[in-house]
């Protein structure tokens, strides 16, 4: 079994599509942990606030199953594909992690986002804080510690 992190992030019909995602990734996926959910402004372009969170799993799937299972599920969820890299989005499920893997091919492992962006690495902190990066061997809490960016983002109250 490999041990994933998935991104979760949405800003159409918020609770909904984070409510869903955890749903239907429970009938795929093992051992699900759950960060809280997280308000961040829209990076990238002007639009509505998101909801994110990080949800860790066990699966037997590999990469490029677990990659088919996230784009299924935004389908089912309205996800439009093909528009601006940078815009809202019903469901958006990323793989941060699978195991130790370090690759670019289905998709880049890890993921640049974790470095990149709070309402990625503040969630993944909260769940993994002391799982070592593949590449740069730090930890997710160390690296949270040592964020310098300034996005604007806050933990929010929810219910599953």
């Amino acid at each position: 079994m490999a041990q994933i992190y998935i991104s979760v992030g949405t800003n159409h019909n918020r609770e909904h599509h984070i409510r869903m995602a955890v749903k239907e990734l429970q009938q795929f996926f093992t051992d699900l942990q759950l960060s809280s959910v997280y308000e961040s402004e829209a990076v990238g372009f002007k639009g509505d606030a998101f909801y994110n969170m990080v949800i860790g799993a066990n699966t037997s799937l590999s990469v490029a199953d677990c990659v088919a299972v996230f784009k299924a599920i935004e389908d089912r969820h309205g996800r439009v594909r093909g528009g601006e890299k940078f815009c809202g989005r019903t469901l958006d499920l990323d793989l941060l992690t699978y195991d130790q893997v370090i690759c670019q091919q289905p998709v880049e492992l890890p993921r640049g986002e974790i470095t990149e962006n709070a309402f990625v690495l503040w969630p993944l902190a909260e769940i993994a804080p002391t799982v070592l990066h593949p590449v740069l061997a730090v930890s997710y809490q160390q690296l949270w510690q040592q964020y310098q960016k300034q996005q604007k983002i806050w933990p929010v109250p929810f219910q599953f």
